[in-house]
């Protein structure tokens, strides 16, 4: 149960890091949001680089950052059934929900954006509008590698649902 633990624990790690990194591209969205907004109303002025930069980072913020977000239990659920469990029947809702969900429908994206992703990488693709963002390809190469981390962190929670089922962590415990 060890490996296990160091697993998970690394996974966790892992996301936990990115989601750091995430939160100051975060703010780097927010700068170019502002100069696009002065640069609108302002100078009367707009440019394709700058408003294709906004989805992109928009883009890489959800996609990166969706393992850290499941990390600190911060997706969207219902709730009429897991909030009125305790602690180890949330840990069972968890664990079916990441063996039959989760990794299924992570594993399924994956899949299919690899080739995607790989077709736009061999052809350097880049937005079609003059004035655009010469590398389309690496926020495509963000839909896959956005899903692993989320397929690594609906591991880690997994791992940990199953230890609390078999009472080897306890119930409650946020993950390192």
């Amino acid at each position: 149960m060890n490996a296990l633990k160091t697993v998970s624990c690394w996974i966790d790690t892992l996301n936990e890091w990115v989601g750091r990194g995430v939160a100051w591209v975060t703010a780097g969205l927010v700068m170019v949001v502002f100069v696009d907004v002065l640069m609108r109303y302002i100078f009367n002025t707009s440019f394709v680089f700058t408003q294709e930069l906004e989805w992109h980072l928009f883009g890489f913020i959800f996609l990166i950052g969706a393992g850290y977000t499941l990390l600190h239990d911060g997706h969207v659920r219902v709730d009429i059934i897991y909030q009125r469990l305790g602690l180890k029947g949330r840990a069972w809702i968890n664990f079916f929900g990441v063996l039959l969900f989760l990794i299924p429908g992570c594993i399924m994206v994956i899949s299919t954006s690899w080739k995607f992703t790989m077709t736009s990488f061999a052809m350097l693709e880049g937005s079609p509008d003059p004035g655009g963002i010469p590398f389309r390809f690496i926020i495509k190469g963000c839909i896959p590698a956005g899903f692993t981390l989320l397929l690594l962190q609906g591991i880690s929670l997994g791992l940990h649902s199953f230890m609390q089922i078999l009472g080897i962590e306890k119930t409650g415990e946020e993950p390192s």
